[in-house]
């Protein structure tokens, strides 16, 4: 696989729909890969995220699929996106968020009516 360039379109366009996930709801890989345009990337979701450096990008509001943490329970990694989860009152039990039912939920969130 080619190395994975910082100033990609890709990158930028994965980047920009994690800052888009707002405070308190979580997303998947493959649902951020799907509103940057990648269907089918989520790995490459998770490539970016673990590259970037950038302290203010809510990396913590990223998870699997079926709302697991990707880090090994109990690992630094863990323990830090569940309190960054839990300061921003996501309830995580047993390391895993409940997630929104359908991908649709966070467009609502970020382009309902009461968004305007």
């Amino acid at each position: 696989m080619a190395a994975l360039s910082a100033d990609s379109p890709a990158v930028a366009r994965i980047l920009a729909a994690v800052r888009a996930v707002p405070r308190g709801q979580v997303a998947g890989y493959g649902q951020i890969a799907r509103r940057a345009g990648l269907p089918r990337r989520a790995r490459l979701v998770a490539r970016v995220l673990a590259g970037n450096a950038d302290p203010a990008l809510p990396w913590h509001r990223i998870l699997r699929s079926d709302g697991r943490i990707a880090f090994p329970p109990g690992s630094p990694g863990f323990r830090e996106q569940v309190r960054r989860l839990r300061a921003e009152g996501v309830a995580v039990e047993n390391g895993r968020v409940r997630m929104p039912r359908a991908d649709t939920d966070l467009d609502a969130a970020l382009w309902g009516p009461d968004r305007a």
